[in-house]
């Protein structure tokens, strides 16, 4: 993906710490606040604040103020509104603008104030005390090292710090893998942030690379898939052109990457897509061409990766390498500023084609592919899966949901020595369940275990229809999410932080960590009053 704005702060942690408390007086309209880290706030923590305008409320004129309760009431920022990130939410961003250190813990007050319209409002964040960071936060810090093609940085105590040298020799192969493929040698190192949480889907690109390492990733992406994909945008740009319409730029990386999160192959699995009038074992969730091209990022994400590395494919193979590079790199922009309309101008140039012709070509190339049942259950449960991953963050980790992701600026926390900003996320016992229930059905589909993978996207599933419907017990929608929680509670019981769960009837297979990233493997029995573990390999 490309950076979601501009490049900014996350948020973190790894035990369940409180969740600050926020409490909000009369704001007239209703504005919304995003507080980071997430996970808790901490004296010490460098805070930074994202405030989203209500609906439909112009505010391009308006400056907003935050005032602190210091001793001195010290006015903390000012921003305008602007939209941010890929999905364009109206709102004032401020990054690391408050700095907590030597503040006494307990409740503090921000007085926010937007002129010259006149509103003002309060919100009070409860600071909990420096010494209560939960580990590995505290001994945690930045730090770097180099390969063949590239600075890696990490933070120390985290599984990135663990698995470096394994990271480090994929990173170099990947980086070779690319450079050979578009004949570019990488002049100069790639920097590469490994981040402890899932952000997004797990890989940015926007001069340096950013990928999610941990091993409870609920987003299932593979760090050789992401590199390489990432990679493929760095050496893209470089290359060059006036326009690289962003259908082209993410189907060429699907392409060269030869899968979206993991390998697979395009044309046959773009033509699940189809309806069953084309292909009996069809999905009818094609999207079409000019609309895709025209709202790439905001299109269902799984369908529109898909197709875009289908559809480079499919150019490449009909005209070869050479013809289809010298296409991609003389696209131009329209008035209008489409890029279905830049698209079809440049097809009209080189190949002689309109892009609804192209289109009909494509679509008639789908129609002789052979869809398999195996592939249509891979492609419909990977839609199915990532939209869930999608539902989840929305729901229980929004800063992490892409089209608004918190994105961490890697320089700007390096300067400052921030690790609370990646090492500190969401992570209640809830949060908990549900991402070991993503990691077990993301173990299952790439398995092609499809019948064992269902039941647990139907568990999250379930327990977020319970959510939304306000229950008041959401993990008693289903029994293997109800399975999941209860033995996170009891492993955060003995000081285990939680990766991963696989529960098979009245036993279970579960792998966690204690202070540090090395994990252990755990066998746990339901023996009627609960689970407890009969086997470990420590």
């Amino acid at each position: 993906l490309p950076p979601p704005t501009s490049t900014l702060p996350p948020p973190t942690s790894t035990l369940p710490p409180p969740t600050p408390t926020v409490v909000t007086t009369q704001p007239v309209p209703n504005f919304g606040l995003r507080v980071h880290p997430d996970g808790g706030l901490y004296v010490g923590d460098l805070i930074s604040l994202e405030i989203i305008a209500p609906p439909d409320l112009n505010l391009d004129d308006e400056e907003l103020r935050v005032q602190a309760d210091t001793v001195d009431d010290e006015i903390l920022a000012s921003a305008g509104f602007a939209p941010f990130g890929i999905g364009g939410r109206y709102q004032a961003t401020l990054p690391w603008v408050w700095d907590t250190a030597g503040l006494e813990a307990g409740a503090r007050t921000l007085t926010f104030s937007i002129q010259p319209l006149g509103i003002t409002w309060t919100h009070t964040l409860t600071l909990q005390a420096e010494t209560a960071i939960p580990l590995p936060e505290p001994d945690a810090q930045w730090a770097v090292d180099e390969s063949d093609c590239c600075l890696v940085h990490y933070i120390t105590d985290t599984a990135a710090d663990r698995d470096l040298q394994t990271v480090l020799e994929q990173a170099d192969a990947q980086a070779e893998d690319v450079a050979g493929l578009l004949g570019l040698e990488f002049t100069e190192p790639i920097e590469v942030t490994l981040m402890p949480r899932v952000l997004g889907h797990g890989g940015f690109a926007f001069g340096d690379v950013y990928v999610s390492y941990l091993d409870r990733n609920y987003a299932g992406s593979s760090i050789e898939t992401v590199l390489h994909h990432e990679m493929v945008h760095i050496l893209d740009a470089r290359l060059g052109g006036d326009l690289l319409p962003t259908i082209l730029v993410e189907g060429l990386a699907v392409y060269l990457t030869g899968g979206h999160f993991k390998p697979e192959s395009l044309i046959p699995r773009a033509a699940a897509l189809l309806a069953p009038s084309d292909q009996e074992l069809g999905l009818d969730w094609y999207l079409p061409l000019t609309p895709l091209t025209d709202n790439f990022y905001t299109s269902q994400h799984e369908i529109g990766y898909l197709q875009a590395g289908a559809l480079v494919e499919s150019m490449v193979e009909t005209w070869g390498w050479e013809a289809f590079s010298a296409f991609y790199r003389d696209i131009h922009s329209e008035p209008d500023g489409k890029h279905s309309e830049a698209l079809d101008a440049a097809l009209r140039i080189h190949f002689d084609l309109t892009l609804v012709q192209l289109e009909a070509r494509f679509i008639d190339a789908l129609k002789q592919q052979q869809v398999t049942l195996e592939l249509y259950d891979d492609v419909r449960l990977t839609v199915g899966f990532y939209d869930t991953v999608r539902r989840y963050q929305q729901s229980l980790d929004p800063s992490a949901y892409f089209l608004t992701v918190w994105l961490p600026d890697g320089p700007g926390m390096r300067e400052r020595g921030i690790v609370a900003d990646l090492v500190r996320y969401p992570s209640r016992p809830e949060n908990l369940a549900l991402e070991t229930l993503l990691v077990t059905a993301d173990e299952y589909l790439r398995a092609g275990r499809y019948s064992e993978m269902e039941p647990a996207l139907e568990a999250v599933n379930a327990v977020l229809d319970a959510r939304d419907a306000q229950a008041d017990f959401p993990f008693a929608a289903h029994p293997l999410a109800g399975a999941h929680l209860e033995i996170v509670r009891y492993l955060l019981g003995d000081g285990y932080r939680v990766q991963c769960i696989r529960v098979e009837g009245n036993t279970a297979q579960v792998v966690v960590s204690d202070s540090g990233p090395d994990v252990v493997a755990l066998h746990l029995e339901d023996v009627g009053g609960g689970w407890v573990v009969v086997n470990s390999n420590q």
